[in-house]
């Protein structure tokens, strides 16, 4: 009988959970039904015993298209249960707004794409319609490249990711590009699993640096370097290339795991290094263009593909120590000689001075040993003078020989830059370039003529020179020779010894101590001369011990000499 007769308790909770069920509330979005349409506004009952208005334009195609009509069923927001006419408050666009807020959330959770459209730019990127949700996409994520003209992806339905949302402040933010970068990582791993090394495909050149040009290969771009693009040197790759061309190219190198792609276009030519060294022999000459001058030297390009080097070392005969640009210029035909080929490192070692005649030998040929010649004194050194000769050849006269008597120092004093002199030619060295010059050698050598005449023990007359304080120096007279008596060979007698005694142009005679043509050194004494003097003389007029005076013996040795 009490589950047929519920208490008055149970009737009161069944009837609060009906009207809570039914009855809808503010903020929420509620289903409706079009019992009117007015004008522009569609009258919507919403089961409030009140009835609201919407603006037909929130209901944007349908309104359009006659698809809204009394008796159809929709679904609106209902901000307020009745205003101060009396009716519901309702919103079409915000329900709509509500539910795609609903989707987009689920959506943005499991990282799903959404579709949307740009339909408005505003300050730092476009706005974007996710089905009545409003969303920004920044200009960054409109492309993988950016884009000036973003019009022809405007009012188009396309796929977005979103990137960040907050409903309670009502942001969405939204990426274009993380899309595409997704199907281009897509598309280059299909492309590149495809693509094998020796592969000949066809591009369009998409870009060009200053170290090569990105080639497109139908979605997937690569590299062609700059040294891969032709067998002859190429300095920039716009010399061979335009944006927007068509290239065969081959595939030089894929890496599976970056998916970066090496191409070449020369790798489709005959390489011109094969069977180098049959069409250039060594010591065979040929012309040239010069492509590019360095300090170290210039390029010479002997056909397209094929450099060789001149190193500034092999450019002239004379001129060492000048840049490669005063003697070639660029785009200048010269002829050399090839010198090296090695096909391994393909290089090519060319040589420009070997094409003239060498100056050395030329000279060598007219100017034996022994010739006389003239210069001028380029440049003097510690160690002697470079004098310029016929040829542009320079030769060099050692401290050595410049003078056969005084010190080499002493004498290269006497010379200046600039000045004339005469040598004659000791030898030349063509295969080290050197000529070997002699000053001295103009006048025959004092020593040499005076060996005959000149020994040790002999008696000489010498002419004073100069006096110095430690003896003195002296010249031999009738010869360029020359000597030094030393203060301790002035005299037998200690007291004699004495450098004051002397003056310059007064003639003495003395002994030869010592003469060495070798060493080239010659010795006098006055006290030599002295002392074997009494030697002579006691041993022709008596001796000392016989009670004849040392004065008595010298006075009738030196009376004998006389007469």
């Amino acid at each position: 009988m009490s589950d047929l007769n519920p208490s008055m308790e149970d009737f009161a909770a069944l009837l609060d959970e009906s009207f809570s069920a039914e009855e809808p509330h503010e903020g929420s979005v509620i289903k409706g039904t079009v019992v009117g349409i007015e004008k522009d506004m569609a009258i919507i009952d919403v089961g409030l015993k009140v009835e609201g208005r919407v603006s037909l334009k929130e209901f944007g195609a349908q309104a359009k298209d006659g698809g809204l009509e009394i008796g159809s069923e929709v679904e609106v927001y209902l901000e307020r249960i009745e205003n101060a006419l009396g009716e519901a408050v309702l919103s079409r666009d915000k329900a709509r707004r509500e539910e795609s807020w609903g989707k987009l959330e689920k959506a943005f959770e499991a990282e799903e794409k959404v579709q949307g459209v740009i339909f408005n730019q505003v300050k730092g990127g476009f706005t974007v319609d996710l089905d009545g949700a409003v969303a920004f996409l920044p200009r960054s994520q409109v492309d993988i490249r950016p884009v000036r003209d973003v019009t022809p992806l405007m009012h188009t339905p396309q796929p977005f990711q979103i990137l960040k949302m907050d409903k309670r402040r009502g942001n969405i933010v939204v990426s274009r590009r993380v899309i595409l970068e997704e199907t281009r990582a897509e598309l280059r791993s299909e492309l590149v699993q495809n693509l094998k090394e020796g592969q000949t495909v066809e591009g369009i050149v998409k870009n060009i640096t200053d170290y090569g040009a990105f080639v497109d290969l139908g979605g997937i771009d690569g590299l062609l370097h700059v040294t891969d693009i032709a067998w002859r040197r190429i300095n920039h790759p716009s010399e061979v290339l335009s944006i927007g061309q068509s290239v065969k190219v081959q595939i030089v190198r894929v890496n599976q795991e970056t998916h970066r792609i090496s191409l070449g276009m020369k790798q489709l030519e005959t390489d011109p290094w094969s069977e180098i060294e049959q069409r250039y022999p060594v010591g065979e000459k040929f012309t040239g263009r010069v492509t590019n001058i360095t300090d170290y030297g210039a390029f010479l390009e002997l056909e397209p593909g094929i450099e060789g080097l001149i190193h500034v070392s092999e450019m002239s005969w004379t001129k060492k120590n000048v840049h490669p640009g005063k003697i070639v210029s660029t785009s200048q035909e010269v002829e050399v000689m090839i010198l090296e080929v090695d096909p391994v490192k393909r290089r090519v070692s060319l040589g420009l001075k070997q094409t003239l005649d060498n100056p050395w030998a030329v000279f060598a040929d007219s100017h034996p040993q022994g010739t006389i010649v003239e210069g001028e004194v380029k440049n003097k050194t510690e160690f002697g003078l470079f004098i310029g000769l016929e040829g542009e050849v320079d030769g060099m006269v050692h401290l050595s020989d410049l003078d056969w008597n005084r010190p080499g120092e002493q004498v290269l004093e006497e010379y200046n830059k600039g000045d004339m002199v005469k040598a004659v030619i000791l030898d030349v060295d063509v295969d080290k370039e050197r000529i070997s010059l002699g000053i001295k050698q103009l006048e025959s050598d004092p020593f040499e003529d005076a060996s005959g005449e000149l020994k040790r023990g002999a008696v000489i007359t010498c002419e004073i020179t100069e006096v110095k304080e430690n003896g003195l120096e002296v010249k031999v007279t009738d010869s360029d020779m020359t000597a030094f008596i030393r203060r301790g060979d002035l005299a037998r007698d200690r007291g004699d010894q004495r450098t004051d005694r002397f003056q310059v142009g007064e003639k003495v005679d003395a002994r030869i101590t010592q003469f060495d043509k070798k060493s080239r050194k010659l010795s006098v004494s006055i006290k030599a001369l002295e002392v074997a003097e009494e030697k002579e003389a006691i041993a022709q007029f008596g001796s000392s011990d016989a009670g004849a005076s040392l004065g008595d013996i010298l006075g009738a040795a030196l009376k004998a000499r006389d007469e």
